[in-house]
């Protein structure tokens, strides 16, 4: 393929243009033709502009090493014949839309006709209508669609100014094979692609999303900063200064009552808060939540700013599928179709082997998209990401659609709702086992540091805490652990047991955040600002069961903190299953008091997202309790525990909070609940995850694996999932009965609660 690639960046630099030589290099490793033509300096922001009365005068620019700033410029190109390798791009001092004019009809006739116009990659995002109206990244691919070339704005979304040669190639990787995807599929009434991958480790392996863009609009007052006449500066200098804050919102200085005009200056300063505060209150689907995300974006557009309809939820680069069949079976009409695509390389092969293995091979028949349905009321089976489901389809189709998640559940999985569900049902139900197995929460709201005293007003048990323990030592106090109420993966979580120490976690967040740009993903064990809000505090678990993780038997004993993950299948309005394969989750390093260290969390965490803590299968952990030696039966009892702790947290859930947790007779869920046990053997309810990540605990389990996270897909296929499709051939899809039972122990399925809502 022959591409022509512009930018509005210039030519490579680290300072002002660091992604265009590396995504060049990787189109040309591909096999393909590339010819540039680009600005000879910074050209952002300019749009689909062209200088008028300009005469264009080209410049010869041959690249050095890539990463470094070795190119050089010429005002004469190479002669002829001065040899096949030596590679020269073209550039011209005028704007990113004259560069697409000029490289498409008066440069590069000898390679043949322009296949496509690659903008890019821009430095830095070009998402929501306030960056892409001004971009001169979407102007130059808009100036090429006006010219009847199919064409592609390719734009970076960067999360810091340190340009990791890693990071880049991985993009320019992603991009090469999405460019060509996207020629080798282009839609007809599509223009120009506006594509933003974001800067991010193992980008090549997240999610690509079709995506529309946000309507969003400056609110922050004047783009631009009055200044005094003498305060003369470069323009390249300023576009440096900006790339430097994007976040940086500019103080307003003119008087606003001054009568009669004053001579000043005015520099380009815009309010970048506008743009993330957009996103930050958008719903899911659109091109800046996308990058916010951590997704590749992909808005098609027309060449007049409109946004292309029907194209939503994620692209997907085609799998492998050879060894896939899309079609029937046999001549016999299939029970249903299945779109199968969870999004992770984990977790589809199961759900694909499980369906194979559990059904019979003509029941059903897998389909790409909704349009592959035969009819709008042929049985379907969505197996896909929350964000991507057709729950429109759903809601329309009760009898004759099936999906793999609820439309609402935050009473369960929201830790400042889960909270509220167990003190409304605790309530009304004084002898309810939550009521002791689940620890007193305190929820706090607050934005920043300062607020915190506003929101320890309604906190009363954290207040009563903090009075208990002045004047004590840190081995005398009770200790706290605080959890961010919308984080998960463990980000966030603090220990802490005086009000300083609370009030010194804030300030420490904000101070962080005040070095990072807003819309970065946090790292390590932080967490992102919009997270910054609502907060669950609750007694830390101490001393909990300590164990020894089987990878690290010796001689000399040291015990480990864990926790215990148990995966639950809730079904139809409502059944509540737990998967008899409990998995024990450890830390990385032996447990030691939360007063040790209250700032080393790697004892306590047993997140394996965190760290590289080992995952065990509960069953294949010692019969005999370190803790308690002289209690063969303590693992039954805690199983015990979890069962009725289940059962009550879900019914809870469905009954008191029906708002939040509203259940239906068409849906399935996965649900990944975590269990504490401390040093007496009791249990304690800690959170429930909906879409738990499945590789994070069967990448890390050792022995038999397959078994749990296989086993478990399995088990779904046949009591989730099968039922309800042959049901729905035979009028009911009422199970029960001793058969039934001993199809659900078959799969290792127990059935904790049953309950009927009246959902039909």
């Amino acid at each position: 393929m022959h591409i022509l690639v512009i930018n509005d960046d210039g030519p490579p630099s680290n300072q002002s243009s660091p992604y265009v030589h590396s995504l060049v290099s990787t189109l040309q490793s591909a096999g393909h033709v590339v010819s540039v033509v680009l600005p000879h300096t910074q050209r952002s922001w300019i749009g689909k502009a062209h200088i008028v009365g300009q005469t264009i005068k080209p410049t010869y620019f041959r690249p050095g090493t890539l990463h470094k700033d070795d190119g050089t410029t010429h005002t004469r190109p190479l002669p002829l014949g001065s040899g096949a390798n030596q590679e020269e791009w073209v550039l011209v001092d005028g704007t990113p839309a004259s560069c697409a004019q000029i490289g498409l009809h008066h440069f590069f006739q000898e390679r043949g006709e322009v296949d496509l116009v690659v903008s890019g990659p821009n430095y830095g995002r070009n998402t929501t209508a306030v960056f892409a109206l001004s971009s001169g990244t979407l102007g130059g691919a808009l100036e090429a669609a006006v010219c009847r070339k199919k064409a592609i704005a390719l734009s970076y979304a960067f999360f810091s100014r340190n340009h990791d040669p890693y990071i880049i190639a991985g993009a320019s990787r992603l991009s090469v094979r999405l460019i060509e995807h996207l020629h080798r599929h282009w839609i007809p009434d599509v223009d120009v692609y506006s594509v933003n991958v974001p800067l991010v480790p193992d980008v090549e392996n997240h999610k690509i999303m079709y995506t529309r863009m946000l309507q969003n609009y400056w609110s922050l007052g004047s783009s631009f900063e009055a200044v005094e006449v003498d305060e003369e500066e470069d323009p390249v200098e300023r576009e440096e200064e900006i790339r430097r804050d994007e976040t940086a919102t500019a103080q307003e200085t003119s008087d606003r009552n001054q009568v009669s005009h004053r001579h000043r200056h005015f520099k380009w300063a815009p309010k970048f808060a506008d743009v993330y505060q957009s996103v930050e209150r958008s719903e899911p689907g659109n091109d800046g939540w996308a990058v916010k995300e951590g997704y590749t974006s992909v808005t098609p557009l027309k060449a007049n700013f409109m946004h292309t309809s029907g194209f939503e939820g994620e692209l997907k680069l085609p799998p492998d599928m050879s060894s896939l069949s899309l079609e029937p079976k046999h001549d016999n009409q299939p029970l249903f179709y299945a779109l199968i695509d969870y999004g992770d390389d984990y977790t589809q092969p199961r759900i694909l082997s499980a369906m194979s293995k559990v059904l019979p091979a003509s029941s059903y028949t897998l389909i790409r998209s909704m349009d592959d349905l035969p009819t709008p009321d042929t049985p379907l089976l969505q197996w896909l990401p929350y964000e991507t489901l057709s729950f429109d389809h759903l809601l329309s189709h009760p009898s004759t659609s099936l999906a793999n998640a609820y439309i609402y559940r935050k009473a369960l999985i929201r830790k400042n709702f889960l909270s509220t569900t167990v003190r409304h049902w605790i309530v009304k139900h004084p002898d309810s086992i939550l009521k002791d197995h689940v620890k007193p929460t305190v929820e706090l709201e607050l934005d920043y540091a300062e607020f915190l005293d506003d929101a320890l007003v309604e906190a009363f048990e954290l207040r009563e805490a903090f009075e208990k323990n002045e004047g004590k030592t840190p081995e005398e106090r009770e200790w706290w652990i605080l959890k961010p109420g919308m984080s998960d993966r463990g980000q966030g979580i603090r220990l802490f047991s005086t009000e300083d120490e609370l009030r010194a976690i804030f300030e420490g967040w904000e101070e962080d955040d005040s070095d990072a740009d807003s819309d970065a993903a946090g790292d390590g064990d932080g967490i992102m600002t919009s997270q910054l809000r609502h907060f669950v505090a609750q007694p830390y678990i101490h001393p909990p069961l300590l164990l020894l993780p089987l990878s690290s038997l010796s001689s000399t004993f040291t015990p480990h903190k864990s926790h215990l993950r148990t995966y639950i299948l809730a079904i139809n309005s409502l059944q509540i299953y737990i998967y008899a394969d409990i998995l024990a989750l450890f830390a990385a390093e032996p447990y030691v008091s939360p007063w040790h260290d209250p700032s080393s969390l790697t004892p306590h965490l047993t997140n394996t997202c965190l760290h590289s803590g080992s995952v065990h299968r509960f069953s294949s952990l010692p019969h005999l309790n370190p803790s308690n030696p002289s209690n063969p039966s303590w693992k039954q009892h805690i199983i015990d525990q979890i069962h009725r702790i289940t059962a009550e947290t879900f019914e809870a859930a469905a009954r008191e909070m029906m708002i939040h947790f509203q259940t239906l007779p068409n849906a399935f869920e996965i649900f990944g609940v975590d269990f504490l046990v401390d040093e007496q053997g009791e249990v304690w309810l800690l959170e429930v995850n909906a879409f738990p990540d499945f590789g994070m605990t069967g990448d890390h389990t050792e022995g038999g694996e397959k078994d749990v996270i296989q086993g478990l897909m399995d088990a779904v296929v046949a009591v989730g999932v099968g039922p309800f499709f042959e049901g729905s051939r035979e009028g009911s899809r009422e199970g029960g009965g001793e058969e039934q039972e001993e199809k659900e122990r078959k799969w290792g399925l127990h059935k904790v609660l049953t309950i009927d809502l009246g959902r039909r």
